[in-house]
């Protein structure tokens, strides 16, 4: 069902404009339909729509969270004893008796026989990989067995510098089947960054490509291999994926081919809820990157849950994320065949040869979700792409965008261009719970520019100063309720000291987020930035994501990042705007102006800065966010490596020409 009305409630900006609501078969239809009618059948539960179940996933957490392990039969045959024994944050105990293992449910794909395709892999560096669930399992196992043969055993540490290719999925389930631990870093990362992650971990085998293709680019990744082994004293094995042709091989290490050659029985320990799956880490950008540890259980329950009940993803369905393996997304992507879904996997740039590249790539493999980052969607409508005049999209049911505030014109521009038809979900949460706790539903109608509403089980709530909640206005995204995919604790972070501090020393026993958002009163929320990097103007607290919006939405402006610097004597401060400017455009006054006045007439008076400067690059996080709070701290006078630890940016170079600035301001 498509179709644009208003609804008579209003949104907090007082637009309120409905871009799609559920059909009138929804229940019938969908995975979450039929997960109320179980709930009906089973539990006793009879819950007239999302709001209720909602409320109840929220206030029951071991009815709601139990109800998704049996509804999903988890461990079939094996209960899974009770589901919370200690509802506290930190701390909570889940599912303290259970014994599993993540990729047995992953490889166990329901709904998908042998020779169905399980995982679909297109890349700029080589020719299409597919496998089917047969050969997935094939190659899961011969994996396997090469860990073994190296040494790897229960809690052993596999690290992969590799692409979002089909081997990196069977390494992933490979290292999981043993209960060791996996850990990965793109290519694309540096090698400072890269060993700033490793080392905390000390993993004893990398798998590593030799380079890759991006665009028209070949990538030679074989110094980068060697720096990171030589800085790795713990490894003692390397595996080589041969990715780049000409390349020179890599001394002392197996090949791919090698690795995998033998076969093996294919078999799972079975370990605890909270036995650690993978090392995830946070953007670093400041000190050394967090190491975040996921456990078997939390990931696995989590993704059940948001890919079937929220995704609405099941068996026939082909789930696209594009991604790296230096996002998380990359580990919900992967999670897909937990529920009967086929993943599609895609390595490049996804801007060659033109932006419509993924919408090809998606018709080509019969994608039925397609998920992508806002940028990209603010990308394709700034380039007036029309991907459903591009190709037949017919086969897309939902849409996914996460990474960054998607804006009104980014919903306008999907169910314009994209399908009228399409559930559009906008999603956010992060690398600390390796999902998201605000997002889409099949039950819930989607406003322009608004996240639907809170995820099942994710306890969302917008505090005050106070720490009271609020609905309509503007307030320190927190959870206030245990989350099972909430991290088992930092890499040796032996009491738990890091852990606390970064997520409870504001709130005790909440967990502070650290972004802003506002729960509007029909349920839906907008995410507004990160708190911390807050623009206060006149006691006005303004989100960063509004000015992106608007000023990137400018033909002239390719980039931007916007910054206060706050008056120590109470004043106003300064708001500082930098550009970059489209290629082949000068900032001069007249763009200045044209400026000013979109976001005075779009936003208000208070967002029009003091001063906009070019830059040549804005700093970027190797998973693309913005640097706002680093380009304020040098400003104000801390040195750049004090500021930023470059080996976490995309771009380190870019930090020049704002400390070239601070210079210049304090002289």
């Amino acid at each position: 069902m498509g179709g644009i009305d208003q609804d008579a409630t209003g949104a907090a900006d007082g637009t309120g404009t409905v871009l799609w609501r559920p059909p009138a078969d929804v229940a019938d239809r969908t995975r979450v339909g039929d997960y109320l009618r179980w709930l009906r059948e089973h539990r006793g539960h009879d819950f007239a729509g999302y709001a209720e179940l909602y409320d109840w996933s929220v206030t029951d957490l071991p009815g709601f969270w139990s109800s998704v392990w049996e509804y999903f039969d988890l461990t079939p045959g094996v209960p899974a004893g009770p589901a919370l024994a200690e509802d506290r944050m930190p701390g909570a105990r889940w599912f303290p008796a259970a014994r599993l293992n993540y990729a047995q449910r992953v490889l166990a794909m329901p709904g998908l026989a042998d020779d169905d395709l399980a995982v679909i892999g297109r890349s700029q560096s080589r020719g299409p990989v597919e496998l089917t669930a047969a050969q997935l399992r094939d190659q899961v196992a011969r994996a396997r067995a090469g860990l073994q043969r190296l040494g790897v055993g229960t809690g052993d540490r596999v690290a992969a510098y590799l692409p979002n290719v089909p081997e990196t999925v069977v390494l992933l389930l490979a290292t999981a089947s043993l209960g060791a631990v996996f850990s990965s870093c793109a290519p694309e990362f540096g090698t400072r960054s890269v060993c700033d992650r490793w080392q905390q971990i000390e993993p004893t085998v990398l798998v590593a490509v030799d380079g890759y293709q991006y665009g028209r680019k070949a990538i030679d990744r074989t110094a980068e291999v060697a720096a990171i082994r030589a800085a790795l004293p713990s490894v003692r094995h390397t595996v080589i994926l041969s990715y780049l042709d000409g390349v020179a091989p890599v001394p002392d290490a197996l090949s791919w081919q090698e690795f995998t050659a033998e076969a093996g029985p294919l078999e799972f320990e079975q370990v605890g809820f909270d036995h650690p799956l993978y090392v995830l880490y946070s953007s670093g950008t400041t000190g050394l990157p967090k190491p975040i540890v996921h456990g078997h259980g939390g990931i696995l329950l989590e993704h059940v849950k948001s890919h079937a009940l929220h995704v609405d993803l099941g068996p026939g369905d082909r789930f696209f994320w594009f991604s790296t393996t230096g996002w998380m997304m990359w580990n919900y992507l992967v999670s897909a065949p937990a529920v009967g879904a086929a993943i599609v996997l895609y390595d490049g740039n996804p801007g060659h040869p033109d932006l419509g590249a993924l919408w090809r790539l998606a018709a080509e493999t019969g994608v039925t979700f397609f998920g992508t980052s806002a940028p990209f969607l603010l990308s394709c409508r700034k380039a007036e792409l029309v991907p459903k005049e591009l190709v037949d999209l017919g086969r897309i049911r939902g849409v996914g965008s996460t990474g960054a505030p998607l804006p009104p014109e980014g919903f306008r521009w999907v169910y314009d261009n994209v399908g009228a038809d399409v559930l559009l979900s906008s999603f956010s949460g992060g690398t600390d719970v390796c999902t998201g706790f605000v997002g889409g539903s099949p039950l819930l109608p989607v406003y322009e520019g608004e996240i639907s509403g809170r995820c099942l089980g994710c306890a969302v709530e917008s505090f005050d100063a106070n720490a009271t909640p609020q609905r309509d206005q503007l307030g320190e995204l927190v959870i206030t309720r245990p989350m099972p995919s909430m991290p088992v604790g930092f890499w040796g972070d032996t009491d738990d000291s890091r852990y606390r501090d970064a997520y409870f020393s504001v709130f005790p026993g909440v967990w502070r987020h650290g972004d802003w958002i506002t729960i509007t009163s029909r349920g839906t929320c907008l995410i507004t930035g990160r708190s911390d990097a807050t623009l206060n103007r006149g006691g006005v607290r303004l989100g960063t994501a509004e000015f992106y919006s608007v000023v990137e939405g400018l033909p002239q402006v390719a980039d931007s990042v916007v910054v206060h610097l706050e008056d120590d004597e109470g004043g106003a401060g300064e708001l500082l705007l930098f550009v970059v400017p489209a290629a082949g455009v000068e900032l001069d006054d007249e763009l200045r102006r044209t400026i000013n006045t979109a976001l005075r007439s779009n936003l208000s008076p208070r967002h029009v800065p003091d001063a906009i400067y070019q830059v040549p690059a804005v700093p970027h996080t190797l998973s693309a966010k913005k640097l706002e709070v680093p380009v304020k701290r040098i400003l104000t006078g801390t040195p750049a490596d004090s500021a930023a630890a470059k080996g976490a940016l995309a771009n380190p170079e870019s930090l020049s020409a704002f400390e070239q600035l601070a210079r210049e301001r304090q002289g």
